[in-house]
């Protein structure tokens, strides 16, 4: 399995637990002993004797924290006794996992199954799969596993269609517990400028995936052979919807639950309630999430108006956001605040402190200070931000250059481009640091016996490789810059020739000093393969790059003539 210790999930388990409020402290204690989680919610249910909670972080720590709230939970809660409104089948009865950032849902299930296996060998409470994780097609549905709730599931355990996927002996204290990885759900509402929840409902109807009721031709609901309510669906999949009117604000919304905002992105789910709304005569004067969004969905929203407004979309993502926020009116009811409203955002607070977040005078003295990071590594990796930041802001120019309205869509290809880089760039000025600690670290182990000594060159080893291999992806990406760079001196907006020039200086600068990185940290293990193709790869790059830089330079010159 590659490394995800950069990605996101959230966890969303459900506890048997919604009155005792010290119980639910427990549970919610052992979360947040697990360092870079983070909670989020804690939801209590008195009727339903119920509670939810919602934490994030990377998927390693994630299924550890899920594990140990399992196992408090299993300790606190007693199913013998248990009563409540819902519907339910152990102590956690359901505990989803959803991808949010640098991981696929695929590649979720693989941690869900090391979770379930978990709660089935170590704390024997039968554990079922479900949704994406299913090991077959009837057990996806949450509500067809948990029928016959935990009363039931003595009997049901021991029919071979409903053997657990882990943990085949029921536990009578604990019940059993579903675990699976589903999609995010995005609970949203549209405000109309109305006060009728009846002309709300009927724009929910018409977007909704189930839609309404088909009426014949005297206004009667149809029905089918068989007696049954004939529906007509819905314009948008994935997506559940009612209208109600919100007297605290004295308007009508449209109530959304989106359920996968990568069939139907939200953006969509605005502009097409907005549509539905102008044919009934109404307007979508605003909206609001309700909690937290994924960053993503705020991004496409970003791109998506300002393609229709003809406007490159190789902006930062600050200005992505604010265009979201102001084109759907999210901020019209409240403030709208992506620190608090991003999940990713909220994420951040559990991160050490980085390079890139510190002032430029900040970042020069942190150099020059008496320790050797960051150093010519780091300060490469941001010759090459830079680099890269001058290409797409050429671009960007460029695309809103007078007379050239019908080539924005080139421009702001090449702006997508140059953000792209300029992120994974950012990312390696701070990587290029870590990399190095890695290396101290190594250093640092013990070396009495044999066992310890060979362990610790193993380290060693595994992290100088590393350190080689981070100043080589920075040479990669500074060196692919001299194509936007160079498109951009030929074809960009002339008045920004000298702009596009200095950003192939900044490129040729990143890739010579990246190259001294790769081969200083590359001395020890000349006889690795691995690190070979690396410096053959890497002195092309740099053989070449003086030429690429002067080219781009020739380029910008002749614009200035």
């Amino acid at each position: 399995m590659k490394d995800f210790s950069k990605a996101i999930i959230e966890c969303v388990p459900n506890f048997s637990e919604g009155r005792n409020m010290a119980t639910i402290k427990h549970i919610t204690d052992e979360i947040e002993k697990i360092e870079g989680v983070r909670l989020l919610d804690v939801d209590p249910g008195k009727a339903t004797n119920r509670t939810v909670v919602t934490f994030v972080g990377n998927p390693y720590d994630v299924i550890e924290a899920a594990f140990q709230a399992i196992k408090m939970a299993a300790h606190h809660i007693d199913m013998r006794s248990h009563t409540g409104e819902h519907p339910r089948m152990g102590a956690t009865d359901v505990c989803p996992l959803i991808p949010i950032s640098g991981i696929t849902a695929e590649e979720t299930v693989e941690f869900a199954k090391k979770l379930a296996k978990r709660v089935g060998e170590e704390l024997n409470i039968p554990a079922y799969l479900y949704e994406y994780a299913a090991s077959a097609g009837y057990r996806k549905n949450l509500a067809d596993i948990r029928s016959g709730e935990y009363e039931g599931f003595a009997a049901k355990i021991l029919k071979p269609e409903w053997k657990p996927d882990y943990g085949h002996t029921f536990n009578e204290r604990s019940g059993a517990t579903v675990i699976g990885v589903r999609d995010f759900l995005i609970a949203y509402n549209v405000n109309l400028n109305t006060t009728s929840t009846r002309r709300a409902n009927a724009v929910a109807f018409d977007i909704r995936e189930k839609g309404r009721q088909k009426k014949d031709a005297n206004g009667k609901i149809a029905k089918d052979a068989n007696g049954e309510a004939i529906w007509e669906p819905g314009l948008l999949k994935n997506v559940k919807a009612i209208g109600w009117f919100i007297e605290e604000y004295g308007v009508a919304q449209i109530s959304i639950n989106l359920t996968n905002m990568h069939a139907t992105p939200l953006h969509v789910v605005f502009d097409t309630a907005a549509e539905r709304a102008a044919v009934r005569g109404m307007r979508a004067t605003g909206s609001e999430l309700v909690g937290l969004v994924p960053l993503q969905a705020l991004l496409e929203a970003g791109r998506y108006f300002l393609q229709k407004q003809e406007r490159s979309t190789g902006v930062g993502e600050a200005e992505l956001i604010r265009i979201a926020v102001m084109s759907m009116g999210l901020d019209q009811l409240a403030p709208f605040d992506p620190q608090k409203k991003i999940i990713e955002y909220c994420m951040q607070g559990t991160t050490t402190k980085k390079l890139v977040d510190m002032t430029l005078t900040r970042f020069a003295h942190e150099t020059a200070g008496e320790t050797p990071a960051p150093g010519g590594g780091s300060i490469a990796a941001y010759c090459g931000v830079l680099g890269a930041a001058l290409g797409t802001m050429v671009a960007n120019l460029s695309a809103h250059k007078k007379g050239w309205d019908s080539r924005w869509e080139e421009f702001s290809n090449h702006a997508e481009k140059g953000q792209a880089l300029m992120k994974e760039l950012l990312y390696l000025v701070d990587e290029d640091t870590n990399a190095y600690n890695h290396i101290m670290a190594a250093f640092g182990l013990p070396k009495g016996n044999d066992a310890e000594k060979a362990a610790r060159k193993a380290a060693i080893d595994a992290a100088t490789v590393y350190a080689i291999k981070i100043p080589f992806r920075t040479m990669e990406l500074a060196f692919q810059s001299f194509s936007l760079a160079k498109d951009m001196a030929q074809h960009g907006n002339p008045n920004c020739a000298s702009d596009a020039g200095v950003g192939a200086l900044c490129a040729r600068a990143a890739v010579k000093g990246t190259y001294l990185n790769v081969k200083t940290n590359a001395k020890s293990l000349m006889d690795n393969e691995e690190v070979k193709q690396i410096l053959a790869r890497s002195e092309e790059m740099n053989a070449a790059c003086d030429g690429l830089e002067q080219e781009v330079w020739n380029l910008a010159l002749a614009q200035m003539k």
